[in-house]
């Protein structure tokens, strides 16, 4: 019964903007942490930014550049991403996890495509 869904991936210009979303369902999700992560082809699966109780961290690849923001009374989470680079080609997943509960398992959507390329 949980579930994440990802959208707003496509296909950008370099430069160009895009802003992605996440809605969750069947969780308590005020009480979830939250992030974005990547994975291109070959790949392993990256952290692009994490919010939690602790803080807000950015891979130093995305700074300046992506934001991350939640609504919890949509139960929704974006990731606004700026400045787009090929490098950024990848698909996009978001994760509900607990991180003061280190050994429990995650939640993960099924990832949104972004593809940047003239």
């Amino acid at each position: 019964q949980v579930q994440l869904v990802e959208s707003g991936g496509g296909l950008v210009q370099p430069g160009g903007s895009l802003t992605l979303s996440c809605a969750a369902s069947g969780i308590m999700f005020s009480i979830y942490d939250m992030g974005w992560y990547r994975q291109a082809p070959g790949k392993q699966r990256d952290m692009v930014a994490v919010m939690t109780s602790a803080g807000t961290i950015y891979a130093d690849s995305v700074k300046g550049r992506f934001s991350i923001s939640r609504d919890n009374a949509k139960n929704m989470v974006y990731l606004q991403m700026n400045s787009l680079k090929p490098e950024d080609t990848a698909v996009y997943y978001c994760k509900a996890f607990r991180a003061r509960f280190k050994y429990t398992s995650p939640y993960w959507g099924q990832g949104t495509q972004v593809t940047v390329s003239s």
